[in-house]
């Protein structure tokens, strides 16, 4: 069988990806948008988060200085290794895991998959399969939140080209379009690594409204996500031409 798109990806590109992502500010989005947000449907203050798809760990820092214990799991053991390496990766439970055939951990007041993780799921049932395995990851009341990119995300992010620069490296994100239907491709070249080809998914809310029910789970809330003079801004309903992100909050559905 031929290797995941995601895991050659994310193994290529472990090496850079946090100063190539290093405007990501991950206490802005999580620790002062998200948690909050979670709070309003009965997020404890603290308990056990379960992080999918967590790549160097920089969601670690914002649950961890709350007072969470957290466990991390993701495709690429090269993205792991920097997790451990990172702030508060020492308290971290790290796991090599396919989120399409996630193993049950343990129960999670807690599971979330941030910045567009699921959209690198290309096949028609691994977003099923996926919330699946996060269901199966959940205490009962426990809460689920992850994110997708939006339409206008993948027409714009994914068709223009983008330079960034950090410590004097510099990286040119060349978007491709859409190379296959509701599948978008990018290119990214420069310091310290191959040309690096990164595919997602477009998926459309109601596409996920369709897939969570469909894995057991109740869809609470798709919020809309945007920047305002430098904070994320959560609203409903979501607008694709809009928001950047939508944001998913889901529960296990009764029975």
């Amino acid at each position: 069988m031929d290797p995941d798109p995601a895991f050659l990806t994310y193994e290529a590109i472990a090496g850079v990806y946090d100063a190539f992502t290093h405007a990501n500010d991950y206490e802005m989005w999580l620790g002062r948008a998200l948690l909050p947000e979670l709070a309003k449907w009965g997020l404890p203050a603290r308990g056990d988060a379960l992080d999918v798809g967590c790549g160097t760990g920089r969601a670690f820092p914002p649950l961890l200085r709350r007072g969470w214990t957290v466990r991390g799991c993701d495709l690429s053991p090269a993205m792991l290794e920097r997790a451990g390496e990172a702030e508060g990766g020492d308290r971290v439970t790290l796991s090599v895991a396919d989120m399409r055939d996630l193993p049950e951990f343990g129960l999670f007041d807690l599971v979330l998959s941030l910045n567009d993780s699921v959209n690198y799921l290309l096949g028609e049932d691994d977003l099923l399969d996926a919330l699946r395995g996060m269901r199966a990851n959940l205490r009962p009341g426990g809460l689920l939140l992850f994110d997708v990119n939006s339409q206008v995300l993948f027409e714009e992010g994914f068709s223009e080209t983008t330079e960034v620069e950090y410590e004097g490296k510099r990286w040119r994100w060349v978007g491709l379009g859409e190379v296959s239907p509701s599948v978008y491709e990018a290119r990214l070249e420069g310091d310290g690594i191959m040309t690096i080809a990164n595919r997602e998914r477009f998926r459309p809310a109601s596409e996920v409204r369709e897939a969570m029910s469909a894995a057991g789970l109740t869809c609470l809330a798709a919020l809309g996500m945007e920047e305002v003079e430098g904070e994320v801004v959560l609203s409903e309903p979501p607008d694709e031409a809009r928001h950047y992100k939508v944001v998913f909050i889901g529960q296990i559905a009764p029975t």
